[in-house]
């Protein structure tokens, strides 16, 4: 059976889900969101084999979602890649994935690790209250935050506009169009809120008064939940805010985790990786993840 690889589309949504939901993966590659989003900047590319979900990107491949006999599809990729003339990579393999393949190929793998592409993994009820010794810090920003008067509202189609006025003022502020990796993700967060609702998503803003008596949008956020077995975990996709109001930061984040998991049993917030930059790993780090989720590339020799 030949694969058939073609550019994500909001219509597959449903299928890869589906397949998606067979396995129990909380990395954010997972997230059909994710994968739509940055599909057209790291040539995001699915198919489906039998009961297996596929991705490919231009560094390699994703480990297989979905259920069925795993030998048989990791052969028909490695017939795939020899087609066209690429190496069978893994580039997202977790601990529980790449054990698997030792076990399955032993000695016919190389594999390899990098700190940056991990994901930062939280207990949602820490997140969600910020309680605890550790997380003080937080908590005092937050209370300097909560003497502006302020507001918390999601994401509707009555204000996702301006959320995207918001969003390209954050851009010019941050000198976004002079780098190249920062105007990637930016396209990024436009593809996500051009596609906000058929995508699924769920979101907040922040308003907090300004010096002309307005509420205006500080702080912005959304994601979605990962669609797999135990329906766990949701995934932060993007955060913005103006650092100009203390602790708006700290708040976007506790108020649109609250109203994203209201009643939603979540054990997990995902917040993606911080792809080496110092000051996002700092950020990340100090809202003390529950665990990394390890990342690892797996390169059949």
């Amino acid at each position: 059976m030949s694969l058939e690889f073609k550019l994500i589309e909001i219509s597959d949504k449903q299928w890869v889900q589906e397949l998606v939901g067979k396995s129990n993966f909380r990395g954010c590659e997972y997230s059909f969101g994710t994968s739509y989003m940055w599909s057209s900047i790291f040539d995001i590319q699915i198919a489906k084999y039998k009961n297996f979900y596929l991705s490919k990107t231009k560094d390699g491949f994703w480990f297989p979602a979905g259920d069925g006999n795993l030998r048989e599809v990791i052969s028909v990729l490695k017939d795939y890649a020899t087609e066209i003339k690429r190496p069978l990579i893994f580039t997202n393999a977790d601990k529980a994935s790449t054990e698997i393949l030792q076990e399955l190929y032993g000695e016919q793998l190389e594999i390899t690790t990098n700190r940056d592409y991990y994901d930062y993994v939280y207990d949602y009820e820490s997140l969600s209250t910020l309680k605890g010794r550790k997380l003080h810090g937080k908590r005092n920003h937050l209370n300097r935050f909560y003497e502006n008067r302020w507001s918390f509202e999601p994401i509707t189609p009555e204000n996702i506009e301006e959320v995207a006025a918001m969003h390209n003022k954050w851009c010019d502020e941050k000198s976004v169009y002079d780098d190249p990796e920062k105007l990637r993700e930016a396209g990024a967060v436009i593809r996500g809120l051009d596609a906000f609702f058929e995508l699924g998503f769920v979101g907040g803003i922040i308003r907090v008064e300004n010096a002309e008596g307005e509420m205006e949008i500080q702080a912005y956020s959304f994601g979605s939940e990962i669609n797999n077995r135990d329906k766990d975990t949701f995934i932060v996709h993007v955060e913005k805010a103006f650092a100009t109001t203390q602790g708006v930061y700290a708040a976007i984040n506790k108020e649109f985790i609250n109203y994203a998991g209201a009643g939603k049993g979540y054990s997990y917030v995902n917040r993606e990786e911080d792809m080496g930059a110092e000051n996002l790993r700092k950020a990340k780090m100090s809202y003390r993840p529950a665990f990394l989720l390890e990342k690892y590339r797996v390169l059949f020799k």
